[in-house]
């Protein structure tokens, strides 16, 4: 077999593996290792190849943004810091028709802003907001929706755990990353907005289940003390780490750092961060740092045996030969994408897709950091869909109402995925809204 064909087979062989159950990681190493096996006709030198790979990659100073940026996620979320972004944003927004539902996308932008983790802002959202909305006459259906679209945020705002995976693929400076993405994400949050106001006075028995309250009069209303002390905390946190980023005072590693730093004295002074708590967040730090590297790992056995293979070279001569223009290949892309969220995470799709697209993206010249905002808001929307959107089960698996089923999930969440492709394609159509700020 010529290294073209093996490449296809190992492909092939990664499918059959994930498709069997296998960990996404371990197929990506497993058919890597044969790959090159009988590339190289050597079982030895296959593995100090990707032996060599994997220690180029955790050794690699950038690498250090991962467990920094979970850390200080896990301490927001651990010190209650997601009740109080929920709290000030129905105050801001009670005012407006359905201003509990925009009051949730509102907490989950500002949640997401200090988590960069999508289940988490699901997991966090579905215990607080559900109930509390269904309690103001949501319909159950909207309200896990609501909650469903909304968290998606967490992995576009920055900073964005996927966004760091995408900048260690893809050796793009994460710092540019997290920039771009703030208008996209800024975007998406009010899209939202405006689609949960349309809906509300349009389409009312979607989002009602019965005569909504007076939500001015029935929400308890803070004084402006206590709206700055759950507010204050957030905003300086959200400031401090991409404020100086943007301003380029530190890198994103410094900024991770800084912002576990504030996060851990932030619940210390909220007296909401115990020594047992602040040592589960570490495990639990370690826990999530371990399958991303795990995962990164994976990533780059399989570039590197791709590479071997001569597969994306092959692969983009055929692109550049071919009447299809790049953006038809780019619409080819994103529909995959969105096909394989309804079956893998996110992150497992980035480590199959990106290394494969990754160096005809570069011999197309095409921009790679604005090409990383598309990537990830595909891959949220593929999340969000049947039969198999992942964010879905993790809110269903969140529920403590057995009553509200899979499928009324999808159906809440449909409107917000629409809304998310209308802002893919507006990125699409508009690259400044990636490269505005840069």
């Amino acid at each position: 077999m010529s290294p073209f064909e093996i490449g296809l087979y190992s492909l092939g062989a990664i499918v059959i593996l994930v498709y069997l159950g296998f960990w996404v990681p371990f197929a990506l190493m497993l058919s890597s290792y044969v790959g090159v096996w009988l590339i190289k006709d050597s079982s030895i030198l296959a593995g100090k190849l990707l032996a060599l790979a994997a220690s180029e990659t955790i050794s690699s100073y950038f690498f250090g943004v991962v467990p920094l940026f979970v850390f200080m996620g896990n301490v927001v979320s651990a010190s209650g810091m997601g009740e109080d972004a929920y709290d000030v944003a129905n105050q801001a927004f009670r005012k407006i028709r359905g201003g509990l539902a925009i009051g949730t996308v509102g907490a989950n932008a500002v949640f997401a802003a200090i988590t960069g983790i999508s289940i988490a802002s699901a997991a966090v959202f579905t215990k607080i907001a559900v109930p509390h909305m269904i309690k103001f006459g949501y319909s159950p259906r909207f309200s896990v929706g609501v909650v469903a679209g909304s968290s998606v945020l967490g992995m576009l705002i920055p900073p964005s755990l996927l966004l760091i995976l995408y900048g260690i693929l893809t050796e793009q400076s994460i710092g540019d990353l997290f920039i771009a993405a703030i208008i996209p994400g800024i975007l998406l949050a009010i899209v939202f907005g405006f689609g949960i106001l349309l809906l509300s006075l349009f389409w009312p028995s979607f989002v009602h289940s019965k005569k909504i309250y007076n939500e001015k009069l029935d929400l308890q209303l803070m004084n402006l003390r206590e709206f700055l002390k759950k507010g204050a905390p957030l905003v300086i946190l959200i400031v401090v780490v991409l404020g100086g980023i943007y301003g380029g005072f530190f890198t994103p590693i410094e900024a991770g750092a800084i912002g576990s730093f504030g996060a851990v004295i932030i619940g210390l002074i909220k007296r909401r961060l115990s020594l047992p708590t602040l040592w589960g967040v570490l495990v639990e730090t370690g826990y999530i740092t371990a399958a991303i590297s795990f995962l990164i790992i994976a990533a780059q056995m399989y570039a590197r045996m791709l590479a071997l293979s001569g597969m994306p070279s092959e692969f983009g001569a055929f692109v550049v030969s071919s009447e299809f223009s790049i953006m038809s290949m780019i619409l080819l892309y994103i529909l995959l994408v969105i096909l394989m969220g309804t079956i893998l995470d996110s992150g497992s799709i980035m480590l199959i897709l990106v290394p494969l697209m990754y160096p005809i993206l570069v011999t197309l010249n095409i921009d790679l950091i604005w090409f990383g905002i598309v990537t990830v808001i595909a891959v949220e929307v593929g999340l969000l869909t049947p039969p198999l959107g992942i964010s879905v089960f993790v809110i269903k698996s969140s529920l403590d109402d057995k009553s509200i089923t899979l499928g009324d999930i999808f159906i809440g969440a449909f409107p917000f995925a629409i809304m998310m492709i209308a802002v893919l394609f507006l990125v699409l159509a508009f690259p400044q809204l990636t490269t505005f700020l840069l």
